[in-house]
């Protein structure tokens, strides 16, 4: 005899909030889910997951005889959240300077510092990051040095940081403006102005060019060119803090000296030139948008930017700067720059496809189709209505996060 599909509610109040969980090897199917894959149009109908990536979907498919079914009853499906910017596990919350790891502020030129040996996978960001429906983080040194180190993107969900390597490393952050300025201008040394930021990059960079030069035989061991030469060469790209429109076009006028591919971060001002920021290509992670105008040089800040930048052809992602704006509002940010003219869908591809490009991801994450893995959220509705919770998060095929019988989040043992 043929066995039918096992049938699993997925409601809130419903038994699947048990803590039995689908592991990252099982098969299952997602029905009557109101599925967004981001690229493509929205349906009703069924997602199919196998060993940990989505195996077909569609508002016709057919679930296979003896695949565990899940009934979605109308909630909202879509790809795991991306943040392409925080400082999760290396800045923890609540443990003051014994938590806080980072910026290594020794020396203006950090490129060989890496993120992933400051992060703390139980710091309580990632289960708030799982809850607000992030499945992906890319984790930055900070802005103190005008070049800060390397990024490495994570899952949110894990044991030991190793575990959730999606990337290492992403990128390599450095800053312009306000944060190395004051910081090397307070202790009299170089650089305490914006040409002397400008210049202690430059420096790093053709030392990093001579040194790729040589003959792999001559070259000495040098970490801090290493990093940067992964930079020239393309293969990471150079993650520029900078928020004044001024600092940007300096970001710009580095990237074509040197070509390398930029990404800017924050980008507060870069809607004021977003036709030269388009005309370059340059993605812009915008955000945090939830604060004050604590400095001079985010006091344009405005929910407006995103939809302007997205109008202008900029690609553009939302981002937290958690613990700046706590992870879990992410979505709320994208729903505020929707409230300030973002297309909806815009505003979701910038909380997905768009950031999984820029950690040169796209092919895992930020979309629904067929090869990619099963980074998945179930959602109450739409998530752009703040209102509407996550009811269920998948990392890889793994369910990581459900709602107990009492409606409260519970996260899977790591």
């Amino acid at each position: 005899m043929t066995p039918e599909p096992v049938h699993r509610p997925l409601a809130a109040d419903a038994p699947a909030a048990s803590p039995r969980t689908t592991d990252a090897g099982t098969t299952f199917a997602i029905t009557g889910a109101h599925v967004v894959p981001i690229e493509g149009e929205p349906f009703d109908g069924t997602v199919l997951v196998r060993e940990g990536r989505l195996c077909a979907l569609g508002p016709e498919l057919a679930v296979p005889a003896g695949v565990e079914v899940l009934e979605a009853d109308g909630a909202w499906l879509l790809p795991g959240f991306v943040d392409a910017h925080v400082h999760l596990g290396v800045d923890e919350e609540g443990e003051g300077w014994a938590g806080d790891d980072t910026n290594e502020m020794t020396d203006p030129v950090m490129a060989a510092a890496r993120a992933i040996d400051a992060v703390n996978p139980l710091d309580i960001g990632f289960d708030d990051a799982i809850i607000g429906g992030v499945t992906a983080v890319n984790v930055n040194p900070g802005s103190g040095n005008p070049i800060g180190g390397l990024a490495v993107a994570l899952r949110t969900h894990g044991r030991v940081v190793d575990e959730m390597v999606l990337r290492s490393p992403s990128g390599l952050k450095a800053a312009l403006g306000e944060n190395p300025k004051r910081v090397y201008g307070e202790r009299k040394q170089t650089p305490s102005t914006r040409l002397g930021v400008a210049l202690t990059i430059r420096k790093a960079f053709a030392a990093a060019r001579a040194w790729s030069a040589k003959p792999a035989e001559e070259r000495d061991a040098d970490l801090v060119s290493e990093a940067l030469t992964a930079v020239l060469e393309r293969e990471i790209p150079w993650r520029q803090h900078a928020h004044r429109a001024d600092d940007i076009a300096t970001a710009l006028r580095l990237a074509e000296e040197f070509g390398y591919r930029l990404v800017l971060d924050h980008g507060t001002e870069s809607h004021l030139i977003a036709d030269r920021v388009a005309e370059a290509g340059v993605p812009v992670l915008y955000g945090p948008l939830i604060v004050s105008r604590s400095k001079v040089e985010v006091r344009h800040r405005t929910p407006a930017a995103p939809g302007l930048l997205a109008a202008a052809g900029v690609e553009v992602s939302i981002i937290t700067d958690h613990p700046v704006v706590p992870i879990e509002f992410l979505v709320h940010q994208a729903a505020l720059a929707v409230k300030h003219g973002m297309d909806p869908a815009d505003a979701l591809r910038a909380l997905t496809l768009h950031p999984a490009r820029v950690l040169g991801l796209e092919d895992r994450l930020g979309a629904l189709a067929p090869g990619k893995d099963a980074d998945l959220v179930l959602w109450e509705g739409d998530p752009l209505d703040v209102r509407n919770r996550s009811l269920r998060v998948w990392q890889g095929g793994r369910e990581v996060m459900h709602r107990g019988a009492d409606g409260e989040a519970v996260i899977a043992p790591r």
